[in-house]
């Protein structure tokens, strides 16, 4: 039971450090499938060896979630730009664009 309760303290001073970013989909997967496998475990087992089996199991199935989450999402995301480079195609963002300056010579 301590060993849960370090776990969870470790999670949430490492997700609070990340101010910036945030945690990941994949992070988030495993922290809810991690904590949701050693619910499961523990019940069905009666034992702390079987919370901790429960937690590793569900902390693997939930990063693989988060994980085809996350590639769900950037796939999404990226026909979505596919979409708007197709629909306005005189917008070329991509290029760079040289500015050419006339001289003019008077007599």
């Amino acid at each position: 039971m301590s060993l849960l309760i370090g776990i969870s303290l470790f999670v949430d001073t490492n997700a609070g450090a990340q101010t910036k970013k945030g945690i990941s989909k994949q992070g988030k997967g495993a922290i809810i499938g991690g904590a949701g496998g050693a619910v499961i475990g523990g019940l069905a087992t009666h034992s702390a060896g079987g919370a901790l089996i429960g937690g590793a199991i569900g902390a693997g199935g939930g990063y693989v979630i988060g994980n085809e989450a996350r590639r769900r999402e950037e796939k999404r995301k990226r026909a979505a730009r596919i979409a708007w480079r197709r629909a306005h195609p005189h917008h070329h963002y991509t290029t760079t664009k040289t500015t050419v300056t006339k001289t003019t010579t008077y007599h």
